[in-house]
Parts: structure tokens; sequence; C-alpha cells
């Protein structure tokens, strides 16, 4: 019969006791170095603003809104006739054209009398870890700031990109269709202005989309409608001033060439018309192509910052040196209950 292997919880205890220098020694050093590291890495602050676009629906009470609605999918307020529809919003940060855009937001800090763009914000403003001062390499310092094609950065232009990926999250909720964008800075008043930019520069890029082709008609009948108008005013100022230099002339041919120079200033004139007439529709078209959006929450300045948890990661490393510690003072018993 297989003898049942006990531990003496008293024998534990006193070789833990016993060893109570060592646990002082270990966990002292371990407090200091966690505190000398911990405290060197820059606090950051983080603030959300959350927003809601007008979208078309096209579904109202269908069937297949009924079964979305059992899953707890809302598609009343997500499904458009776009094709870029507000649940894919977040994949804009994936886009070099639109994180490229933030480079150009102002940022201004009186505390710390910075006033500059993103990118140099990035780039030259940053506190650092003083172990990644003395490591960190000194790079080309040539324009680039200056982007010729978004699509072919600069390595130092890519890292300023993935940064800034890493500093904005766009989420948005499947049910409601509510845009949450989440920011985080080393200041609070720059997390504040990050915050609100992003938001403006989302609702231009949503509202540049849902007014393409309303645009570009209007843009095209705005352009014929000019070509109409200057072909009408030339015709009535030729039929103007063949009539002036006929005025007392009675023969029929005159007469024939001032009907035909009439209708035809009245022809150019009907198309002028109804082309003007397209061109406002068009320019209506616009504005009811324009997206609302509704503020649902502005973004904040933060009061307290959120990381790094300085007392959290103090406490952590602590217990778990101090498993560690104990796993290795307890080797023996623990191979022996286990052989």
């Amino acid at each position: 019969m297989e003898k049942t292997k006990t531990i003496d919880l008293r024998i534990i205890c006193r070789k833990l006791y016993n060893e109570r220098k060592l646990f002082l020694i270990i966990l002292s050093a371990t407090f200091i170095l966690s505190c000398l590291y911990i405290i060197s890495i820059p606090r950051t602050y983080s603030t959300q603003t959350k927003m809601a676009p007008e979208v078309e629906s096209d579904l109202g009470n269908g069937t297949l809104n009924s079964l979305a609605s059992v899953i707890g999918l809302d598609l009343s307020n997500m499904k458009t006739s776009d094709a870029i529809t507000p649940l894919l919003y977040p994949d804009l940060m994936e886009d070099n054209g639109f994180v490229t855009n933030i480079f150009k937001i102002k940022i201004k800090d009186p505390q710390k009398k910075i006033e500059t763009d993103y990118y140099h914000y990035l780039k030259d403003f940053q506190e650092k870890s003083w172990w990644l001062k003395i490591f960190s390499l000194k790079r080309n310092e040539d324009n680039d700031q200056v982007i010729a094609n978004p699509y072919q950065l600069t390595q130092q232009q890519n890292i300023i990109a993935e940064k800034i990926r890493k500093n904005i999250i766009i989420n948005v909720n499947s049910k409601n269709g509510v845009i949450t964008i989440s920011t985080t800075a080393q200041s609070p008043l720059v997390c504040k202005i990050l915050a609100d930019s992003v938001r403006d520069q989302l609702q231009k890029h949503i509202t540049a989309y849902r007014t393409n082709k309303a645009r570009t008609d209007w843009l095209y009948y705005k352009k014929l409608t000019e070509e109409a108008k200057q072909a009408y005013e030339k015709a009535r100022q030729l039929y103007g001033s063949y009539t002036d230099a006929n005025s007392d002339v009675v023969l029929q041919s005159y007469r024939l060439k001032q009907e035909d120079l009439e209708n035809d200033m009245q022809l150019k004139f009907n198309a002028y018309s109804a082309l003007n007439n397209q061109q406002q529709s068009a320019k209506a078209r616009v504005q009811e192509r324009t997206p609302a959006f509704t503020i649902i929450k502005g973004a904040a300045v933060p009061l307290k910052p959120t990381g790094p948890k300085r007392m959290i990661f103090v406490l952590s490393m602590l217990v778990l040196i101090s498993i560690i510690t104990t796993l290795i003072i307890l080797r023996k018993d623990i191979s022996e209950i286990f052989i």
C-alpha cells in the first residue's frame, strides 16, 4: 500500500521564519528597485469623447432587424446605404492617410511652454525613462514632417504613426452606433486637445465621404451652368447688336436672321435655366447628405493620471518576489511531495 505523504505546516512556517533576514533583504531590495523603476516611467493621462452620427436607415422593423435584435444588434442604427458603415470607423486608424492628418493637430501646453504640432510633440517633447534616454539613438533630423506620400513614410514618420495608433483608440458601439474616441497623452491638457481634434477630424472625414458623390454632381452641374450662361450671354449680345444695327431694315431676310438669333438666344436661355435648376438641386443634395453629429460626451481635462499604477506595481512585485523566494526556500520539500 502506497504511503500517504503529509505536509507539516509548522515545519514549513519554521523554515520560512528562519529565513526572515533573507526575506527582509530581498523584499527591501525589490521595493527600492521597483520604486526606482516605476517612478522613472512618465505618467500618462486619458480622456474620452463620445458622439453619435446621423445614419440612413433602410431596414425599419423588418424581419432581418427583428432577428438581429435577438442577439443584441440594432441594425436600424447601423445599416446605411454607404460602403463605409459606422462599424468600420475604427479601421480608419489603420489608414496612413487618416493618421498623417493627425500630425498637423496644433498642440499647446502653457504649463510646459509647448506650442507645436502633434508630430513634433511626440518627436521632441516626450518625457522618457532614464534608460531610454541612455540607449535611444539619435535619428536623422531631416525635414521628415513634410509628407509627400502618406503611404510611403520615412522610418521616423512611421514610428510617430505607430505611437499615434497607440495613443488614439476609436470604438463603435454595435448596438447604438455611439462612437467613442479615447486618447492618451503625458499632459492632461494635450489629452483633451487631442480628443477634440480627432473628433473634429473624424466628423470631417465622415462628412467628406457621405457628401462626395453629391459634391461631384454639384461641381459638374456648376461647370455646365457657367458654360451655358456664357453661351447665353454671347447669344444675347449677338442678338442685341444685330437688332440695334438693323432696327430700320425692313427686308425679310434680315427679319428672318433676327428671328433665328432670337430663337437661338431663347434656346440657350432655356438650357441655362434648366442647368441652373439642376445645379441648385445638386447643391441642396449636398446639404441633405451632410450628416449631423450629436456630442454625447465632451472631452474633459483629466485630473488624475491613468498610468502607470505605481502602488499596484510595487505591491505586485513584492508579492511575486515573495512567492518566488518561498518556492526557492521550500524547493526540497516541494520536490519530496511530488516525487
